[in-house]
């Protein structure tokens, strides 16, 4: 890695002539700042002032702010030591996701191992000791499964946990005692049970909301409490159908919870001296903060305007700082104190139109979409169903590039919270298994319904498009529902499920095992009824994919094999193909990419 004394100052100077959707590219970002439990001063974010979004060292006392890494596809995974001296980042190769830890002096200098004596891997979580000298490292490979290591400075590595199944570092303890360890050893990749370990990996206490698989319900490690000593350890329930916290005493057992009536997802982080907790709140597309004190068990709401809260940390002072947007509003990171904390200078992004809620009857539930449209235009309009990943994660009141450039050019956007999706639910998360894509399929066509008969979207003019979990139910749409999508677009796909199984990641492949019940080997008929390739014969759009050549999630080969497909029958279709990974994080490449599809919808949709 080549050092650089780069500053989210640098960014390049624009043209006036630029569109607004690319400048809502360009516009420096950052992220809500991570800082040192043992010097808050120092600070870590990513920001794209340079064109590429990479990792930056901020000294709060001094005002410094400097370039950490610098690679041309880009750096986001680092974590800041307790004691403020280092900076870890995760060294992959142009965006593969297989590599090492590497760190480097908060102040500047060169890069080291980060964990001497282990080999390349996927990440599984990393745990930093206040001492400056101890990580717990998580690891995932093909071959060995899950591993989680003890890196002490100055000794060889020693692994404290081993199993087939996905696992990871959850938290270490103050004093450095503990280990959190979340693990999927029953085989459901979507429901972690926890694991509370010594240095030498001998248990101390375990909880498992799955009870052998017969009850799916998931357990998450929020943190250990940040006292010398303290062995209460903050997790997340799903016991009443959502997230929720507690507090559990890992020494003597006990749980107490918080029993919170608030109607959606709830998160918490503790604030630093343990006496309460900053709570997340996210209901139908939409977050808020509050304060819990835990000796009065009350819940005090912290006023934040209307949108998305995208992350929050409670600062040693009381102050909250929080990233903040809004579909019409670009993200900011501001603080409970008043202003905005980081405001990098430059180029700024322009708004865009405020989001509007519709709830649609579905075939198992009400489905809540969130729809754009330019101001002062009436319909019908050209309309994109833009589809989001994962499958678990939701669309939501929160600024995206990508939807504001559709808008932009005439279009309407719909974004569907499919069953799938979280924040509506354990129900509706969990509803997919079995029948994996077509159930999201079913309520994307029922939104589909209204859009039409609302008067909001021209059937002749539909575009159904995403990226990941999104491009695959993209592909999907366009076979198994070819004649309600006028063309697609579909970036970073899975194209061909069974190829796609056996060449992606092992952490992956147990999410896979979970969705559909197993391996292609012993459920060939759900694979078969889920993937793309399946119906390619029937699609009778135009197709545009975009695929990295290093992507770990949705590997080349199964995208090729669907081309392939496409080809043999002369379907109309284009593929771009880009040397990254699982996306890009260069910001002339996004907007290389989203000015290649806006043009294939510009050519392919019939005019009016």
């Amino acid at each position: 890695m080549t050092e650089s004394n780069g500053s989210v100052s640098q960014g390049r100077q624009q043209s006036q002539e630029m569109p607004d959707w690319e400048k809502r590219f360009r516009a420096p970002r950052v992220s809500l700042p991570d800082w040192a439990e043992d010097a808050p001063d120092r600070s870590l974010f990513v920001s794209n002032a340079t064109g590429t979004y990479e990792l930056y060292a901020w000294d709060r006392a001094s005002g410094e702010q400097r370039q950490v890494t610098d690679r041309p596809n880009g750096t986001t995974d680092g974590v800041l030591s307790p004691d403020g001296r280092w900076i870890w980042w995760f060294d992959d190769k142009d965006g593969d996701e297989f590599g090492v830890w590497r760190r480097q002096p908060f102040t500047g200098g060169a890069d080291e191992p980060g964990a001497p004596g282990l080999g390349p891997s996927y990440p599984a979580g990393l745990a930093l000791g206040r001492d400056g000298r101890t990580a717990v490292v998580g690891r995932s490979t093909d071959e060995d499964g899950t591993t989680i290591h003890l890196a002490r400075e100055g000794q060889e590595p020693v692994e404290i946990y081993r199993h087939r199944e996905s696992a990871g570092v959850g938290d270490l303890s103050h004093d450095g005692t503990l280990i959190a360890l979340e693990h999927t050893e029953h085989g459901d990749a979507m429901h972690s049970a926890l694991r509370v370990v010594r240095p030498d990996g001998t248990t101390v206490a375990e909880l498992d909301d799955t009870k052998g698989g017969t009850v799916e319900l998931g357990l998450e490690v929020l943190g250990f409490a940040p006292v010398d000593g303290d062995t209460r350890l903050l997790i997340g329930h799903q016991r009443r159908g959502r997230w929720e916290p507690l507090v559990w005493d890992v020494a003597t057992g006990e749980e107490s919870d918080l029993a919170l009536e608030l109607p959606g997802d709830v998160s918490a982080e503790w604030y630093p001296d343990g006496s309460a907790l900053l709570i997340a709140h996210s209901f139908e597309a939409r977050s808020e903060l509050f304060r819990y004190d835990l000796a009065a068990r009350e819940l005090t709401r912290i006023p934040t305007p209307p949108g998305t809260v995208s992350g929050a940390t409670a600062r040693p002072d009381g102050a909250v700082e929080y990233l903040w947007s809004s579909s019409a509003e670009p993200s900011a990171v501001r603080s409970t104190v008043g202003g905005v904390v980081l405001d990098p200078p430059g180029l700024k992004s322009p708004g865009s139109v405020p989001v509007e809620d519709v709830w649609v009857k579905g075939p198992g539930g009400r489905i809540h979409a969130l729809v754009q449209k330019p101001a002062g235009v009436s319909g019908p309009l050209p309309t994109v169903f833009d589809i989001h990943g994962g499958p678990t994660w939701h669309d939501s009141d929160s600024f995206a590039a990508g939807p504001a450039a559709w808008v932009d050019h005439g279009y309407a956007v719909v974004r569907v919270n499919y069953r799938g999706s979280t924040g509506y639910g354990r129900a509706w998360t969990d509803a997919l298994k079995h029948r994996v894509g077509l159930i999201e399929l079913e309520d994307i066509a029922a939104v589909r319904a209204w859009a039409v008969e609302s008067g909001l979207a021209d059937p002749q003019r539909l575009v159904l498009t995403g990226g990941s979990w999104g491009g695959y139910l993209t592909l999907l749409g366009l076979g198994v529902q070819p004649d309600l999508w006028t063309l697609g677009i579909a970036a970073v796909p899975v194209a061909d499920y069974v190829t796609a199984y056996h060449d992606e990641m092992e952490a992956l492949k147990a999410m896979d095992r979970t969705l559909l019940g197993g391996t292609p080997e012993e459920v060939p008929e759900r694979f078969e009824a889920s993937s793309p390739i399946t119906y390619v014969d029937q699609v009778k759009a135009p197709v545009y994919i975009s695929a990295g050549v290093n992507d770990p999630r949705c590997p080349i080969r199964q995208i090729e094999n669907y081309v392939k497909r496409l080809q043999a029958r002369e379907a109309v279709h284009e593929v771009y193909r880009y040397d990254a990974g699982h996306g890009s994080l260069v910001v002339d490449e996004r907007i290389k990419q989203v000015r290649l599809e806006l043009d294939f919808a510009e050519r392919y949709l019939p005019k009016r």
